[in-house]
């Protein structure tokens, strides 16, 4: 049991919830930011499903990125942030600025409310996107030296939304006289089992490939990490001295394609196997549609970044280790599709 104070936005979330129970589990107090009674209700009930009911320990805030009110409340007496809350958008995004601008505006007020309180650290739950979307050279290893164009051709507006609100924060860091300090931690796709019904983006793609809406296979490769790892390293992250104004990449070792994403899960759910196709899509006609489909364009930028990602630095200074490999994490994300219903 420790005196110090974590405030984590976000705690119902799916990498949140994770971090709320990991953080008591290590005896740390923590505080939460919910948007409403209704959802302080489903994390006690989510928590109280894993061994862990109504504690002393924990304790809410509502508060919202887009709104100055309750963020001082929210800040009393919290020695660390872990700023892992995103404005949410959904459907199709005809105005950039409408999910750039939350983003910035979120990741700011977090910052100036927390320097304001005294905080000691903000380690935010950046993203990959933010990092090596512009990195082509397979030559050299990815790593947290590396940036992303947000101009980038192929970027969605999600990844830019994620790339300009981290800039805006080192800006912050650079600009403000602070004794506060701040971590970015960036994760490659987050897979892995949830505590409740709620998934990361990332799901979408499995998703799409368990219920046969992919009917054909992109020569993609992806960087995998599980959810439980990336829980590992923001905990990590938020004490240790060495990672005080530091990036640190999130991935599990090693790339895993389309093709291979879908043989493991149909292996492993036979029932499936007449759903999950078999069919793959050349190359040439990705690149064909790009010239006319927003999302072939982003298939394109994927098929070519460089996936020979480093997770070197958080394992030279702070000692992490992924101790789940990318095919478990999958295994894992795939189980809880079907475990809620949601294939």
């Amino acid at each position: 049991m420790t005196t110090e104070k974590v405030l984590i936005t976000g705690g119902t979330g799916f990498l949140g919830s994770q971090l709320v129970l990991a953080a008591l589990r290590q005896g740390y107090h923590v505080r939460t930011t919910v948007r409403s009674k209704t959802s302080e209700e489903a994390l006690l009930k989510t928590l109280a499903e894993q061994g862990y009911p109504t504690t002393s320990q924990l304790e809410f805030a509502q508060t919202d990125l887009l709104a100055d009110d309750g963020w001082d409340t929210a800040m009393a007496d919290i020695d660390y942030v872990l700023s892992v809350a995103s404005p949410v958008f959904f459907g199709k995004v005809t105005d950039e600025s409408a999910v750039i601008e939350p983003a910035v505006a979120g990741i700011t007020r977090i910052l100036t409310a927390a320097d304001k309180a005294g905080v000691k650290r903000v380690v935010m739950t950046a993203n990959f996107g933010g990092v090596g979307f512009s990195q082509f050279d397979s030559t050299r290893p990815t790593t947290e030296a590396d940036w992303t164009d947000p101009e980038q051709p192929g970027l969605s507006v999600y990844e830019k939304s994620k790339t300009i609100a981290e800039r805006r924060a080192w800006d912050y860091m650079h600009t403000h006289d602070t004794n506060m300090t701040f971590t970015a931690i960036n994760p490659v796709a987050i897979f892995g089992p949830s505590l409740n019904q709620h998934v990361s983006g990332s799901f979408d793609l499995l998703k799409a490939i368990m219920n046969g809406q992919t009917k054909r296979l992109v020569n993609i490769e992806l960087n995998v990490v599980d959810v439980r790892d990336v829980v590992d390293l923001h905990l990590r992250a938020m004490t240790a001295p060495q990672a005080a104004n530091q990036r640190f990449i999130a991935s599990a070792d090693g790339q895993i394609s389309f093709s291979e994403i879908a043989t493991l899960v149909r292996t492993a759910h036979p029932e499936l196997a007449e759903t999950i196709t078999k069919k793959k899509m050349p190359d040439w006609l990705v690149r064909l549609a790009a010239h006319f489909s927003a999302q072939a364009k982003s298939g394109q930028l994927l098929m070519t970044i460089n996936r020979n990602v480093s997770n070197e630095k958080a394992k030279r200074l702070l000692g992490w280790r992924p101790i789940v490999s990318q095919e478990q994490a999958l295994l894992a994300a795939a189980d809880t599709l079907i475990k809620a219903h949601l294939v």
